[in-house]
């Protein structure tokens, strides 16, 4: 029985490694954690939960990646010498990045996390430079972009070492700083090397394209921006983890095609249902509400294409009605992050894109 249940697991991680990161492969992974559990075998469930938490963290399941990454952060400090420091500590940064999105975690608990990497990478001989990227990240998170540009000045004096994030993942979460801060032109500065090919990896340019659109749109360059639109769409359409980018994709083709966006919508609606992090699905849920507002000033009868779990289903002929519902879930965890975070950004932030047009 033993040795057949043992066999099931490795089957399962097999099967795994067949599939492209998402939902599936996380089911097949989790399976295989649980038989490993229960045979007690320790070190087999610590190396499943390296792939859940790099699958998990990949495909929009950052709640996942979380709970993997405790288990495994307590099990390597009973038993440091049995693993690997160095990929437990680059997955920290996953969490990190992700960790945020979570309004009922709170700031002392995610701070104290962030002291908690930058322990560890000292103790193992790594410099601050990631920390103090991830201070610069967790700032934008927070919506404190006063204290996010100090970190970023700060990091401009620093060397990056072998724990720094890749050139284009930092170089994409510059170009997020200039969005939040509403300067389009800092925008498409920052995103040049990325959109001319010079820089990407796993994630670039798939979720840095998006971002420009708008303000390609906003300096007259439509025609740029549409071919970014249809570049960044293939590099995007089948992973649940892009379902901001979706948003973005929504919320440009809300000014310069509703028909399109609506597509966009009904087709990838569902992912909200899957994708773990909350402020990804807020910011869907306000692209789309600012595209129901739109689509209220057209003159057609509509028939919208809504997920089974939507609550109301006459509103598929209603597009004030959706625009409404789309707007309370966007704004109900805006507050939810603003009350977290200490300020009123969010709530601001989410009417400005349902505003949008």
């Amino acid at each position: 029985m033993s040795m057949e249940t043992d066999h099931n697991y490795q089957e399962l991680m097999l099967e795994a490694y067949g599939l492209p990161n998402g939902h599936a492969k996380l089911q097949l992974l989790e399976e295989a954690a649980r038989i490993a559990d229960s045979l007690g075998e320790v070190e087999a469930g610590y190396s499943i939960r390296e792939e859940i938490v790099e699958t998990a963290s990949f495909s929009g399941f950052p709640r996942t990646a979380l709970v993997a990454f405790s288990w495994q952060l307590g099990q390597f400090d009973k038993n440091p010498d049995l693993y690997d420091d160095w990929t437990l500590l680059w997955s920290y940064k996953w969490i990190l990045g992700n960790i945020a999105t979570f309004p009922e975690i709170e700031r002392s608990q995610i701070d104290a996390l962030l002291e908690d990497m930058r322990r560890r990478y000292l103790e193992f001989g790594h410099s601050d430079y990631a920390y103090h990227y991830y201070r610069f990240v967790l700032a934008i998170d927070y919506g404190e972009l006063e204290q996010a540009e100090q970190a970023l000045n700060q990091l401009k004096t620093m060397e990056r070492d072998e724990m720094s994030d890749c050139e284009a993942c930092e170089q994409n979460e510059f170009v997020d700083f200039w969005v939040h801060r509403q300067n389009d032109e800092e925008v498409l500065k920052a995103a040049q090397p990325i959109m001319k090919g010079k820089m990407s990896c796993a994630e670039v340019p798939h979720v840095t394209l998006p971002k420009v659109l708008l303000p390609l749109y906003r300096q007259g360059k439509q025609k740029e921006a549409d071919q970014y639109q249809k570049k960044s769409y293939k590099l995007i359409n089948d992973n649940t983890d892009f379902v901001h980018a979706i948003g973005e994709h929504i919320g440009y083709l809300t000014v310069t095609d509703p028909y399109k966006a609506l597509e966009l919508f009904e087709k990838h609606v569902h992912w909200t249902d899957m994708n773990e992090a909350p402020i990804d699905k807020m910011l869907f849920h306000a692209y789309a509400s600012g595209m129901f507002k739109r689509l209220t000033q057209e003159t057609v009868q509509f028939n919208v294409k809504l997920p089974s779990s939507y609550p109301y289903p006459q509103h598929a002929s209603d597009v004030n009605q959706l625009a409404e519902h789309y707007g309370k879930l966007a704004t109900d965890v805006a507050r939810q992050l603003d009350r977290r975070n200490g300020n009123g950004y969010y709530s601001e932030y989410v009417n400005c894109l349902i505003d949008t047009v």
